[in-house]
């Protein structure tokens, strides 16, 4: 048996025993109430262990005992409660009669307390009638109202029997309906405040949620503005090292060279000089260029470069290595095809291995090559021989050189050959994809060298 069914049983017997006390608590302390009182009714009441006495005992009993069933059939358990009395009526003359209706009041209140009033008003009805005709019968017998005549008789007695149903079923019911009300009441209060208290409770978890996501949607879009300032800041660093490298080591060399030339032959040592200003130029118009590209407000004051502009380092790098240069054009315009990001791409790579050739392979002849012949890529080369006098201006530090070229070409999707060939000497080997152009465009170079 579960805990609440226990408890229940508990109740209903302690309900019918309490009733039955009460009851026959009453019925024994009546008549010495009664007599003990000198202003007393002067009622006479039945004698304790006599017949009346004891089928209205019995009565009391039965009714206390048929209390035990109210909770599971609550309205055939008052109509049995109510119709006891009328038997007892029938059977036998009682003055203490009223106390049958103790049980019926208990029956009442239980049956409204446990069920609602639409599937209750027949039992009431039926439980009603038969208290007003048990008392009817008990009042004609014992009080002979019948002596005056028969309607005289009868309308006092169903008057004391409506008045008797009155009290012990109409107002019962009146009461444990209005008690019932306030707990229905103060039931759906409570239900109302659990659910606001749960509405309260999603509405925190919904706002928990959406902090969360938000939270994660920040640290999302932190990651990848971090992701792009790495990028940026390596891009940075990609270009300030090739900007420095080319520009500081021809500094460096020709610093070098003056320093040997200043007292033997002043008029190349000044010749020199003019070349360390100008070097020095350039690399403060590249610094101003990108300065000015990362500079919202500034726009860039010169174009990004191309591979045709691979001539003009050659130039520059003749100022202090045996440059050599070999362009092997195809049928098509110089880098056709090739798009403009990964042009300033095979640019930075020369540029790098010119700086390079000028740091690590002092005297050394050097070979650049641009083969545009292919169909389908382009091939810059850098080659270099031996170094014929000591490196100037080389530092123990290196690497970034050569990972800038890597990260370029993989940025791109270029392939990078560099390596040793030969006794000491180097070679490094760009390899660019060309980039599918539609078939209608193929059929007009013109226009295209004109765009």
């Amino acid at each position: 048996m579960a805990p609440a069914d226990a408890r229940d049983r508990r109740t209903d017997v302690l309900v019918a025993v309490g009733t039955a006390v009460v009851s026959l608590g009453l019925l024994l302390g009546l008549p010495p109430l009664d007599s003990a009182d000198p202003d007393g009714t002067g009622t006479v009441y039945p004698v304790v262990g006599g017949l009346p006495w004891t089928v209205l005992a019995v009565a009391l009993l039965v009714q206390s005992a048929v209390l035990l069933a109210a909770r599971r059939a609550p309205r055939s358990a008052l109509v049995l409660v109510a119709a006891l009395p009328v038997v007892v009526a029938v059977v036998s003359t009682n003055t203490a009669f009223g106390l049958t209706a103790l049980p019926v009041v208990v029956a009442v209140v239980l049956a409204a307390l446990r069920l609602p009033l639409a599937r209750l008003w027949p039992p009431v009805v039926a439980a009603g009638a038969l208290v007003a005709l048990g008392t009817a019968v008990e009042w004609a017998r014992t009080s002979g109202a019948f002596r005056s005549g028969l309607a005289q008789g009868l309308g006092a007695s169903l008057g004391q029997g409506v008045l008797q149903a009155v009290g012990a079923v109409g107002l019962p019911l009146v009461v444990a309906l209005v008690v019932r009300s306030r707990r229905e009441l103060r039931a759906a209060r409570t239900a109302e405040a659990a659910a606001r208290t749960a509405e309260a409770d999603a509405r925190t978890a919904e706002t928990d949620a959406r902090t969360a996501e938000a939270a994660a949607v920040s640290r999302e879009q932190d990651a990848r503005v971090e992701a792009a300032v790495s990028r940026e800041r390596a891009a940075m660093a990609r270009e300030l090292h090739d900007i420095a490298a080319h520009h500081l080591s021809g500094i460096a060399l020709m610093s070098a060279v003056v320093d040997r030339q200043i007292d033997t032959d002043p008029e190349r040592a000044h010749e020199g000089v003019r070349q360390v200003r100008e070097q020095s130029t350039a690399v403060l118009e590249d610094l101003r260029r990108l300065v000015g590209l990362l500079r919202d407000d500034a726009p860039a004051e010169r174009a990004v470069e191309t591979v045709a502009g691979i001539v003009d380092l050659v130039e520059a790098a003749r100022t202090r290595t045996d440059v050599v240069l070999d362009v092997r054009p195809g049928d098509h315009p110089l880098a056709d095809g090739i798009g403009p990001l990964t042009q300033l791409v095979a640019y930075r790579t020369v540029q790098e291995a010119l700086a390079n050739v000028a740091l690590h392979a002092t005297g050394a002849a050097c070979t650049v090559t641009v083969d545009d012949s292919g169909p389908g890529h382009l091939t810059v080369r850098v080659e270099n021989g031996a170094p014929t006098a000591p490196s100037v201006g080389s530092t123990p530090a290196g690497g970034n050189g050569l990972r800038g070229m890597r990260e370029r070409a993989e940025l791109v999707g270029a392939r990078l050959q560099v390596g040793p060939t030969g006794p000491g000497g180097w070679t490094v080997e760009l390899v660019l994809g060309r980039e599918a152009r539609p078939a209608s465009d193929a059929t007009a170079p013109d226009q295209e060298v004109a765009g």
